[in-house]
């Protein structure tokens, strides 16, 4: 009477074949290396973070341009010296740099994302304050006002 086979009929369900499971994995291996980035620029400067007992966390880490300031590294003190340098993205720059650097980062961002933009001072915590205060005097002269100093919270 029932053309699909009723209560009778017991059929077994096939298992599953896990042939096709290792090309899934190396799928998405393939996905997160392609996808993933795993470091924009090097750090050229040591720099061991001041502590602070204020801490907030960033919000937008894709609105920030980061300042590095500090000694070289000890493979590029033969060249450089021991003294505080400034670095912005990959290279060692001067404080005149700096307003082209800033330039740069707000011409990357969208029209909406501009004002929102955050210029982040990543200092070591025996650099001198002037090349600091030098550094915030150029970022005001190109209107570059929202400055944070990154730190690391005090134990």
């Amino acid at each position: 009477m029932s053309k699909f086979g009723g209560s009778n009929s017991k059929k077994e369900v096939p298992a599953v074949t896990s042939s096709s499971l290792s090309d899934i994995v190396f799928m998405l291996l393939f996905f997160f290396m392609v996808t993933t980035q795993l470091r924009e620029t090097e750090n050229k400067v040591q720099i061991k973070l001041p502590e602070a007992t204020e801490v907030v966390k960033l919000e937008r880490k894709d609105l920030a341009s980061y300042v590095n300031i500090g000694p070289p590294t000890r493979a590029l003190q033969a060249t450089f010296g021991t003294e505080a340098r400034i670095q912005l993205n990959d290279s060692f720059k001067t404080i005149e740099d700096i307003r082209d650097f800033i330039a740069a980062e707000r011409e990357a961002k969208s029209e909406g994302d501009r004002p929102l933009m955050t210029t982040v001072i990543k200092a070591d915590s025996d650099v001198r304050m002037g090349i600091i205060t030098d550094v915030k005097q150029e970022l005001r002269r190109c209107s570059a006002l929202r400055i944070l100093y990154q730190s690391r919270k005090a134990e």
